[in-house]
């Protein structure tokens, strides 16, 4: 019996596998995020806390604020204004795409609301890892002690473990709540975190960051 052509070629054998492979862990990793994703949605923050960490996100896009951000700060205020945390602080350095800071336009965004609660701004970490280790600094020098970390549904998987692994939550008593943004809501913003997400969770478990 004949094998197709390209089962002759180990190497396209092996080229497939591997394919196939990624494919299967993708599929795997996407899974579990959104079914943390939903969870989390499901089961906002029960305890009020001293402060609401909101990690950056690309400051803008089309020209405009970024809803995939801004949402994330709607998110803290109604928190702020349900009484959940005292004060609000942005973490977020420069956007490599425009040049803008992104816990600038998270403060912009907040004050342009009205919030007129306490803000501190965190405006160097180019990542989600450094989000925490550059925030933990300020929010110690702030007597902070309980902490709701705000991102959008499929980054809070590997938020958590970042948190673990450093030792975030040895400092701080840490909640966290999902923002369920206009991002999250439209397809193409689902297909997209469902591709890079995952991809940076691999980046992060290669690097030792996650387990």
């Amino acid at each position: 019996m004949n094998r197709p052509r390209w089962l002759r070629r180990p190497w396209q054998v092996a080229l497939f596998g591997g394919l196939l492979a990624l494919a299967l862990a993708y599929a795997a990793i996407g899974a579990v995020i959104w079914q943390r994703a939903d969870k989390v949605l499901d089961n906002p923050p029960q305890r009020p806390a001293d402060a609401a960490l909101i990690l950056g996100s690309r400051a803008y896009l089309d020209g405009k604020p970024n809803p995939c951000l801004t949402g994330r700060v709607d998110t803290a205020i109604a928190l702020a204004k349900a009484g959940g945390v005292k004060q609000l602080v942005f973490s977020g350095g420069v956007d490599k795409e425009d040049g803008r800071i992104e816990a600038d336009v998270m403060h912009a965004h907040a004050l342009g609301l009205g919030f007129a609660g306490p803000m501190l701004l965190e405006p160097a970490s180019t990542s989600t890892r450094l989000n925490l280790s550059l925030s933990r600094p300020l929010l110690q020098a702030a007597g902070v002690r309980s902490v709701v970390i705000v991102s959008e549904p499929y980054h809070l998987w590997r938020i958590e473990r970042l948190v673990r692994m450093s030792g975030f939550d040895q400092t701080f008593d840490v909640q966290y709540a999902a923002a369920s943004t206009s991002c999250w809501r439209r397809w193409g913003m689902l297909f997209k975190g469902a591709l890079r997400e995952p991809a940076a969770i691999i980046n992060n478990a290669a690097h030792g960051y996650l387990f």
